[in-house]
């Protein structure tokens, strides 16, 4: 199962990532967007091998942007976006009541350690990946942003 997971949530970045990087090489310039987690920097208590997976990907983002700008061309840059909690139809089990629509305990868990009160919508991910990817991130590289509402900058104190 761990290797299912971390082939899932690790490698999925890492082979585009040289596929993409190869390219780019070619070309001299553009960017790599990784997509890693929260979980990355702060272990999900439930999650150990998701949570590797997503700090394998931020250790492999900043690794990756120095090299690329070294090895291959500074014009190249390489970030990651690390969502925090987003409600999706895959989660949404979990953290809303099917019946009621209300958050279940693990949905108020969470939700009372995000000091925005609220869950991420997809597009809010998609938003900062976007900004990564075009040229007005232009002196940004070696980047893992979390797009969390304020979830790691929050010490439940």
């Amino acid at each position: 199962d761990m290797e299912k997971v971390m082939a899932l949530n690790y490698f999925s970045a890492v082979l585009p990532s040289q596929a993409v990087g190869r390219l780019l090489a070619e070309n001299g310039e553009g960017a790599i967007v990784n997509i890693g987690s929260i979980a990355g920097g702060q272990p999900l208590s439930r999650s150990l091998t998701y949570s590797n997976a997503k700090a394998a990907i931020a250790s492999f983002t900043q690794w990756l942007a120095v090299h690329m700008a070294q090895e291959y061309s500074p014009r190249i840059r390489v970030n990651a976006v690390a969502p925090g909690f987003v409600l999706t139809d895959q989660n949404r089990f979990l953290l809303l009541d099917e019946r009621s629509g209300e958050l279940t305990a693990r949905g108020e868990t969470i939700i009372s350690q995000v000091p925005m009160r609220r869950f991420g919508e997809p597009h809010e991910i998609a938003t900062l990946a976007l900004l990564l990817a075009s040229p007005r991130a232009s002196f940004l590289s070696g980047a893992v942003i979390p797009v969390d509402g304020g979830f790691t900058a929050f010490c439940g104190v």
